[in-house]
């Protein structure tokens, strides 16, 4: 990535609401076509970062920027989406005439046929939105927020209500829009999707950046391993080797924590000769994640 790619950024921003300090002189850069995901637990300013970017609120130190532009400005705003938490939009209107209201906003807006087929809401068109139950009404709002055609999509809790399928749906654009070159800022509680989706991850904790580097290289911050095998060790015993940071049994199976994997399956195999189905795994992102904010705490 080179600083041509850098389409928003926070630089040593701050932002404070009374004496809460929601964020403390932040650096954060999104680049062209990657998926950002910024990680933290509940108040650690991952929504005040996403304001700040849409131009929703001004820093109080520091600056914002959208295209080398203030993100206030027409010309930076045209060239973004954002499905946020909540969205104020007219209940009356179905999703179609919603769609069609949100692309003449934008100069060069997608077509209608591909705003359907890329958030999967054909089976909502006709249907007003205040109708609509909550899974619905995030699908229909990623369907505003794809039709104008973005260079950067702010995607605040975006799979928050949806099944399996929709969720589904949502990850394959995400990554198709990618692809193509498209931004993306993505906030989630749900680790797995960072995981599964996003480049770089940046970790928030009392309105700092903790960490922050490629889903791999928060995953090799700590030592932790998830050893996986069929045996007929009781649990309990093995949860007293000094090794052993955690264990339960799921039927026939028993799933240890550990630093020290090594040590651990040559004790497994020691005490238990018939051992099998033996999985050794680097701990994934939610691991990393505890650890991580444990810290910074």
């Amino acid at each position: 990535m080179t600083a041509s790619d850098v389409v928003a950024s926070l630089a040593a921003v701050s932002k404070k609401y009374g004496e809460l300090i929601a964020l403390d002189a932040i650096d954060l850069h999104v680049h062209r076509g990657e998926v950002l995901a910024l990680l933290g637990p509940n108040g650690a300013g991952k929504t005040t970062a996403i304001s700040l970017l849409l131009g929703l609120f001004d820093p109080d130190g520091g600056k914002a920027s959208l295209f080398g532009l203030a993100p206030k400005t027409l010309a930076a705003r045209r060239r973004i989406g954002a499905m946020l938490q909540t969205a104020a939009v007219p209940e009356t209107l179905t999703v179609g005439e919603l769609i069609r209201l949100f692309r003449s906003y934008y100069p060069a807006p997608r077509t209608v046929a591909d705003i359907v087929e890329l958030a999967g809401v054909a089976d909502l068109l006709k249907r007003r939105y205040g109708e609509l139950s909550g899974g619905q009404q995030r699908r229909a709002q990623f369907a505003l927020a794809l039709a104008g055609k973005a260079q950067i999509l702010f995607l605040d809790e975006p799979t928050t209500g949806l099944d399996i399928e929709a969720r589904e749906t949502m990850w394959k654009t995400i990554r198709m829009l990618a692809r193509e070159g498209c931004a993306i800022v993505l906030t989630t509680h749900y680790l797995e999707e960072a995981e599964a989706l996003a480049d770089r991850v940046s970790v928030l904790a009392g309105g700092r950046v903790v960490a922050a580097g490629s889903v791999a290289h928060l995953r090799a911050r700590i030592a932790q391993r998830r050893i996986r095998c069929l045996s007929r060790l009781d649990e309990r015993t093995v949860a007293q080797w000094p090794e052993v940071r955690g264990v339960a049994r799921t039927g026939d199976h028993i799933e240890i924590v550990t630093d020290a994997a090594e040590a651990v399956v040559r004790q497994l195999l020691f005490e238990d000769t018939d051992l099998s189905e033996l999985e050794v795994k680097r701990a994934g992102l939610a691991e990393a994640f505890i650890e991580i904010t444990r810290e910074a705490a």
